[in-house]
């Protein structure tokens, strides 16, 4: 991972103003209310014994860690938010607003922080689809507060 590509996307995210419909970007999608990127993208884990989606599991978490580090020189330390319990709510039906619905679907955590002056949060988190799907280093932007 490159950490100063990945702090150089988190800013041009974090400057950019929300779009009225949705749309993509070059770093991923943006819709009303926030932007989601995949700073870093694993290979798939179809021939995987299993072995190789372990270590790719600990080393994204690795990376998440690290450009929390940075991040948190600039922002102070991120709050730690599960997002098991999204998941658990939106398939009993509660309405939880995008981005955090979707993100409960595939992301198990992120880290977080309130980004000042703004009133909007950035979350960093990994994505973990199904056993056999890449891994991504995700980042969010959004106006839209955690539930």
């Amino acid at each position: 991972m490159d950490i100063a590509k990945c702090l150089t996307a988190i800013e041009s995210l974090c400057a950019r103003g929300f779009p009225t419909a949705h749309g993509r970007t070059e770093h991923g999608e943006s819709r009303p209310g926030f932007h989601i990127a995949a700073l870093e993208t694993s290979g798939d884990f179809s021939e995987d014994d299993g072995t190789g989606r372990e270590e790719t599991a600990a080393q994204f978490e690795a990376d998440r860690d690290a450009l929390a580090e940075r991040m948190a020189q600039r922002w102070g330390p991120a709050q730690y938010i599960s997002l098991y319990s999204v998941l658990e709510r939106t398939t009993l039906g509660e309405d939880i607003p995008q981005p955090w619905a979707g993100l409960g679907g595939h992301v198990p955590d992120v880290k977080l922080w309130q980004l000042p002056g703004s009133g909007g949060w950035l979350a960093l988190g990994v994505s973990h689809w199904t056993d056999h799907s890449p891994f991504q280093l995700l980042v969010v932007v959004t106006t839209v507060d955690p539930p």
